[in-house]
């Protein structure tokens, strides 16, 4: 007689094997985002849906979001890139590629790419990112790539096509654009079965929603129970960025972004089914850096075009690379010892309070898991939920100008609004350290400002906030 259980060391292994793959991938993992960087390159231009959030901007510096770069590259050019940039920054453990179109949409250049990257490049995670349309025209060049980490962008599963009519307003399909509900609904039907392909070859996949308000929020938490059906690792949901400036039908019609609250709300919503990415940047086509940096423009192709593979080869150097990522690894254990394992991804309130009452705690970081950055530089904030029992993680929270803007770029102006705008759901602030003034001006929003954990890991010093704070009862009682 057979079972069809799958045993327990079956699974361990499996697990095992799963989190090898995210151990080090900064999207796939959030222990891993403070650690480690990604590389973007933009190889692949052209697009085959128009989607009405995105508008893809060549030569742009100036804008952080999908779909935006500052050069086009050819696949030598990208690997190049990689090389050169891998040597200099050493925790460079994975290379996407994210547009500034779709990868797959772009088969030539980003197979040719990824090929280049298996040989120049071997210890690197390769993941690319897609609407999905393409995905079984091209499952096998996946697999033969050994590309691993696929992330589809997939905001409706509704079978009518009439929430994606509002959101795509043509597919490009067998050669002729496809328009409305009709072309939604092709877009739905091939994104499932792609999705499913990869998950049934073992391929890890994340999928992206734009969080639209109004059009698909309330088909979200469907989106959620239909990817966990698939075997879809993480769901991430991301804020519509709607801006004029950014040229964008959503943009130009008025329709605003998605707040902080709201996409909470839907991480709420969706986090039953669904384990969730809540620490993503909505990175730039052509992103290098830790998640929530962006270094590009250090990086121009001057300083790599000319270099022979030799001394690229040389530059990039895989034996100081896998130094560097052990002494990583060594700081990432002192650290989950240091935090004493105090934070639960997808935790209810009720398993981080015994009340049930929970507080939001932000926190300033430079990365590498401390809180270890002045109030007055920080241009994102990391946001917990907290109770007495135990922490999560919530979601970043950027704003677009840092209190102080340093003596070159100062004009005398302290753009405070802005940030407490950001910050007036939250209960505590952690920083490195803050001046009289600010936290003066935060005290209006009744937010505690506390710098006296710099330095300290930022797990194990939310924990603690929390308590010192609210439930300095419990904590006399225990």
């Amino acid at each position: 007689m057979s079972c069809s259980c799958t045993s327990s060391s079956t699974q361990t292994n499996i697990q095992q094997e799963v989190m090898d793959k995210i151990n080090n991938h900064p999207c796939y993992s959030e222990g891993a985002h403070q650690h480690y960087a990604r590389i973007h390159v933009a190889v692949a231009p052209a697009c085959n849906i128009q989607c009405n959030y995105c508008n893809r901007k060549y030569d742009c510096s100036n804008e952080s979001r999908p779909g935006v770069t500052s050069s086009k590259l050819q696949p030598i050019e990208a690997v190049k890139k990689v090389l050169f940039i891998g040597g200099e920054i050493q925790q460079l453990s994975v290379v996407g590629i994210a547009g500034p179109g779709d990868a797959l949409a772009n088969p030539k250049k980003t197979f040719e790419t990824f090929k280049l990257l298996q040989e120049k490049a071997p210890d690197l995670k390769l993941c690319l990112s897609t609407n999905g349309l393409r995905i079984a025209d091209y499952i096998d060049e996946i697999v033969k790539y050994n590309i691993d980490h696929v992330t589809v962008t997939i905001n409706t599963v509704d079978e009518t096509g009439e929430i994606g009519s509002q959101i795509y307003p043509w597919v490009h399909w067998e050669h002729k654009k496809v328009f409305g509900k009709k072309g939604a609904k092709i877009l739905l039907q091939k994104q499932l079965e792609g999705i499913k392909m990869l998950t049934d070859r073992g391929i890890l996949v994340k999928a992206n929603s734009v969080l639209i308000p109004g059009v698909n929020d309330k088909d979200l938490p469907n989106v959620a129970k239909k990817l966990k059906e698939l075997n879809v690792f993480l769901h991430n949901i991301m804020p519509l960025l709607s801006k004029a400036e950014f040229g964008t039908k959503f943009g130009l019609e008025g329709v605003p972004s998605a707040t902080d609250q709201e996409v909470m709300a839907a991480q709420e919503a969706c986090g039953m089914d669904m384990k969730l990415m809540s620490h993503c940047r909505q990175c730039r086509a052509d992103a290098v850096g830790l998640i929530g940096e962006d270094r590009s423009d250090e990086f121009t192709n001057e300083s790599f075009i000319n270099l022979s593979w030799e001394e690229l080869e040389g530059k990039y150097d895989i034996a100081a690379r896998q130094q560097k990522h052990a002494v990583i690894e060594n700081w990432r254990a002192a650290l989950d010892e240091a935090n004493q394992k105090i934070k639960i991804e997808q935790a209810s309130k009720t398993q981080l309070s015994s009340s049930g009452e929970t507080k939001l705690v932000a926190v300033t970081t430079a990365g590498e898991g401390t809180v270890n950055l002045h109030f007055g530089n920080a241009t994102e904030f990391l946001i917990y939920e907290a109770g007495d029992r135990a922490i999560k993680f919530v979601m970043h929270r950027k704003v677009e100008n840092a209190y102080c803007k340093g003596p070159e770029d100062c004009d005398g102006s302290y753009p405070i609004e802005e940030i407490k705008n950001t910050l007036k759901d939250c209960d505590i602030l952690l920083t490195e350290k803050i001046g009289a003034c600010p936290m003066d001006e935060l005290k209006s929003i009744n937010l505690i400002c506390d710098d006296s954990f710099a330095f300290k890991p930022i797990e194990k010093s939310v924990h603690e906030a929390v308590k010192k704070y609210f439930f300095k009862e419990d904590k006399e009682l225990g």
